[in-house]
């Protein structure tokens, strides 16, 4: 079975239009990046290793120190499918991630996206 496009595209390609779709509502770099961390477990220095890489997606988040136990929480539609339900891992932690990326863009505060 043939890989998704994306899983083999860098991160450091899509991430640069996270931080535009917030900014463009207001939002800072600095609440991407702080979500990103959430959900992967990076710090902000290895997050930074990552971009520097260019490591793609499927890497990005199989290498992902830990992936936030309440990320599972995310309920919703992004791309015209119920994130939930989306079988395959690595294709559901992208999902998460534009999910959550579309909530800060939506003006959700920090702690609902991050479900606290």
């Amino acid at each position: 079975m043939t890989k998704h496009k994306i899983y083999t595209m860098s991160f450091a390609s899509v991430y640069p239009h996270y931080i535009n779709k917030a900014e463009r509502k207001g939002r800072t770099k600095a609440e991407v990046d702080e979500i990103i961390r959430w959900h992967t477990g990076y710090s902000q220095e290895d997050l930074e290793g990552q971009l520097e890489k260019q490591t793609n997606f499927e890497t990005f988040f199989e290498e992902a120190p830990e992936l936030h136990p309440s990320r599972t929480l995310i309920k919703g539609v992004i791309c015209g499918v119920r994130v939930e339900e989306i079988e395959e891992p690595i294709m559901r932690e992208i999902r998460y991630l534009d999910k959550m990326i579309d909530e800060l863009a939506k003006g959700k505060k920090m702690e609902k996206i991050l479900r606290k």
